[in-house]
């Protein structure tokens, strides 16, 4: 089973756990019912600030979506051993760059921030989708470069350079030099 297949899966049991109807989702999220659809049956893979809307409009954090969350005391994660997450796109046309994204805190209940090492695949087109959600990013280059718009700006940042932007200006994260990039991202969205 594919990540984005469990991320609707996810979306799909607790809606119904809650009682909430897809109409309901979809107006309460202020989505699409038809994206709502391809997403919880795992047919269209979503950007983060989809995810954060609908995880809103459920009651619930991302991470929930995102991993089986079950420690409260300090989760160590060794080298190599990170929990492939989610793959999400930053693209708007059918030629999408990924952002795989690797859970560091995947087993830590109740966070507030979800700590990820994201490999990013350049894409082959430069209509870049920009989203905006609640909360703020921490961006730490790892390797390559990457270029992030982030309003009507564009920052590039080589290895070793690092950004922290609020989340609710229109922003994207990208391979700067289509070439893949490396990076420590930490997500905060408030509850």
């Amino acid at each position: 089973m594919t990540a984005e297949n469990t991320i609707g899966e996810k979306i799909k049991q607790i809606r119904e756990m809650r009682k909430v109807s897809i109409e309901e989702l979809s107006e309460r999220s202020g989505m699409d019912i038809s994206l709502v659809q391809k997403i919880e049956e795992g047919k269209n893979v979503p950007s983060l600030a989809p995810l954060i809307k609908i995880a809103r409009a459920l009651g619930v954090r991302l991470g929930t979506f995102l991993d089986d969350s079950d420690s409260y005391g300090p989760v160590v994660v060794r080298s190599g051993n990170h929990q492939k997450g989610v793959r999400f796109t930053s693209q708007s046309s059918d030629v999408r760059e990924h952002l795989n994204f690797f859970s560091l805190a995947f087993d830590k209940a109740g966070r507030n921030m979800e700590p990820f090492i994201v490999d990013i695949e350049p894409g082959q087109q430069s209509d870049y989708m920009l989203s905006s959600h609640e909360g703020e990013e921490f961006i730490y280059v790892l390797e390559g470069e990457v270029e992030i718009n982030y309003g009507k700006e564009i920052y590039k940042l080589g290895k070793g350079d690092s950004i922290y932007l609020d989340s609710i200006v229109l922003h994207n994260v990208h391979a700067g030099n289509k070439q893949s990039a490396r990076i420590l991202a930490v997500i905060y969205a408030p509850f």
